[in-house]
């Protein structure tokens, strides 16, 4: 880790700081949403949410720092966006106290996996053009955005998609100066030119956290714990292997659920819901800009630096997602996620399993949600489930793939 630290202003550049920015833009706006929207349900107070935000924000940040630093891999911390409807939705029938006893339960099962193993020997045996398919339709939406964010404001976001193809016209260019920081300027200046931010009001003040004593109501552990448990493990963090296999690492699984486990019990004590890899935010952090894959751990830095400072400044980050439009966001995480949805789409049929890697892809693209678990699960479990069907002879591959260092 001592090393790593130590070679972080090599492995640093204009292209992984960018795709840092860039991973930390889309946890610091729509998610953010979400969660003030799960805790107006809640009826919280004011120091509630704002403990809330701190927890979701500082603890992933620390977590990532960690991770990037000690395995030199380009692994993002987040929370879980499915995770904050459902807390909403249980804060509208418990009390806030009852619902951080089932966070405190469901980092404790999160972190037993993890040191039993049961998540690394799972994903040794599915089948990765599977995996793919999910992480592609989970992908999908962001660059289905792309287009439908420049047909919502053609002048705005139409610019910086136009510098964006223009830069990539000159390679020498493309290479000094990355594509996406180009696209990242050229939105700030259409966004002043039509007056489009609104950073007016704004609280300036630091996070003030609290620790929150548990309560514990059988009800609310049936309604978020399984939920919850399945939501990080089987998709949040799911989605995040996937796609540092597809790029070449072998990333410590068993670490991933382990600190999964731990950062959703401190996040829990804050009043915050749980913790996990984020797997649309690790893809923009593998992207090409991000350097060599032993210097893309770097971009994951710069994400989780940013962060902590942005939960730092809590009452300043429930504004933010109102200080800028929305489809520029869109816009942004679109234009980021190309290079990441076509290495995506190539992993997931671009070999065997075809056949269950699409019905893995639709049914993740359908949205369709059972029991509370999003569409991302089931469309693994469809697939897999599918490959025993259509991609019989697929099976026996497995059999060479690498062995993967369980003791991570």
């Amino acid at each position: 880790m001592f090393r790593n630290v130590i070679g972080l202003p090599e492995a640093l550049s204009l292209g992984s700081f960018t795709n840092g920015l860039i991973a930390w833009l889309f946890g610091a706006t729509g998610p953010l949403l979400i969660v003030l929207q799960a805790a107006a349900q809640g009826h919280l107070q004011e120091t509630e949410t704002t403990s809330w935000i701190f927890g979701i924000y500082v603890i992933p940040g620390c977590l990532t720092l960690l991770q990037a630093l000690l395995f030199r891999q380009p692994i993002g911390f987040a929370f879980s966006i499915p995770g904050a409807v459902l807390v909403g939705q249980t804060l509208a029938h418990h009390s806030f106290s009852e619902v951080i006893g089932a966070y405190l339960i469901t980092g404790a099962v999160i972190f037993i996996l993890g040191i039993t193993g049961v998540v690394d020997r799972l994903m040794r045996v599915l089948p990765i053009p599977v995996m793919m398919g999910m992480v592609s339709g989970v992908l999908l939406p962001f660059g289905v955005g792309l287009f439908q964010a420049v047909r919502t404001e053609p002048l705005v976001n139409g610019v910086p998609l136009l510098v964006f193809m223009v830069f990539h016209l000159t390679p020498r260019l493309a290479k000094k100066f990355p594509p996406i920081l180009a696209a990242i300027l050229a939105t700030a200046l259409t966004l002043v030119v039509a007056r489009q931010v609104h950073f007016a009001g704004a609280p300036v003040s630091l996070a003030k956290p609290h620790f929150y004593l548990p309560a514990w109501n059988g009800g609310a552990i049936s309604q978020l714990v399984l939920p919850l448990v399945l939501t990080v493990v089987a998709i949040q963090n799911a989605q995040g292997i996937a796609v540092l296999q597809s790029e070449g690492y072998q990333p410590p699984v068993n670490s991933m659920t382990r600190w999964s486990g731990i950062g959703s019990i401190i996040n829990g004590l804050f009043g915050a819901h749980t913790a996990c890899v984020a797997g649309p935010m690790t893809a923009l952090l593998t992207g090409e800009e991000s350097g060599d894959p032993d210097q893309k751990y770097s971009a994951a830095v710069v994400l989780g630096i940013l962060s902590i400072v942005f939960g730092l400044f809590a009452p300043i980050a429930a504004s933010i997602p109102h200080a800028v439009p929305q489809s520029t966001i869109s816009m942004l995480g679109g234009i980021a996620m190309i290079s990441v949805l076509t290495d995506a789409l190539k992993m997931s049929f671009g070999g065997g399993f075809k056949k269950s890697a699409l019905f893995s892809f639709l049914i993740t693209v359908s949205g369709v949600s059972v029991l509370h678990i999003g569409s991302p699960f089931w469309g693994l479990v469809g697939g897999v489930c599918a490959s025993y069907v259509l991609d019989r002879d697929d099976h026996a591959t497995l059999a060479q793939r690498a062995p993967v260092d369980v003791s991570q």
